[in-house]
């Protein structure tokens, strides 16, 4: 059960990129709850649920899949990049301008999807230094930290693109 929990239902066995199909859920259901025009504070508080159950998951589990597999960090395990995706679109919602299209709302995902990915596999100082924390935490640390890198630079593109009407979206 614990493989099958931090592998994300078996996406993180699939033979290719094993941590950006962990990653795809919480993109998909950011863009679907988004383009459906799910109000910003409950999109924001699904992609917590999901962080956090990615978080808890993988700081829980994730020892016993190490100790398992022999590897500090096993591909397989991905509840980490899915809990990172998930934190790099939480606070998107709120700054989307209510009348936001379907195509911005696909660009914004694969922004986000694209630069989160990016910044988890070439782990720019300071990320890779999270990996040495114990276990499950090392695992998880270094794609939260990589996921509000990502969440900032989109952040500053969402300002610059959206400048003439940029404002926080609350409701």
């Amino acid at each position: 059960m614990k493989r099958i929990l931090t592998s994300c239902f078996g996406l993180g066995r699939l033979p290719l990129a094993p941590g950006t199909w962990g990653s795809l859920p919480p993109a998909v259901i950011f863009a679907l709850m988004c383009h459906f025009g799910v109000s910003a504070v409950p999109t924001a508080i699904t992609m917590a649920v999901l962080a956090i159950a990615g978080s808890v998951i993988c700081v829980i589990f994730c020892p016993a899949v190490i100790e398992e597999t022999g590897k500090s960090d096993p591909r397989e395990v991905v509840a980490d990049e899915f809990s990172g995706q998930a934190v790099t679109f939480l606070a998107f919602p709120f700054f989307m301008p209510a009348d936001i299209s379907t195509r911005q709302i696909l660009i914004i995902t694969a922004l986000g999807f694209v630069l989160f990915r990016i910044f988890d596999i070439v782990k720019p100082w300071p990320i890779r230094t999270l990996e040495n924390l114990p276990k499950g935490w090392g695992v998880l640390a270094d794609d939260i930290l990589a996921a509000v890198f990502a969440a900032i630079l989109i952040l500053i593109c969402l300002k610059v693109w959206f400048s003439g009407h940029y404002t926080v979206n609350v409701g």
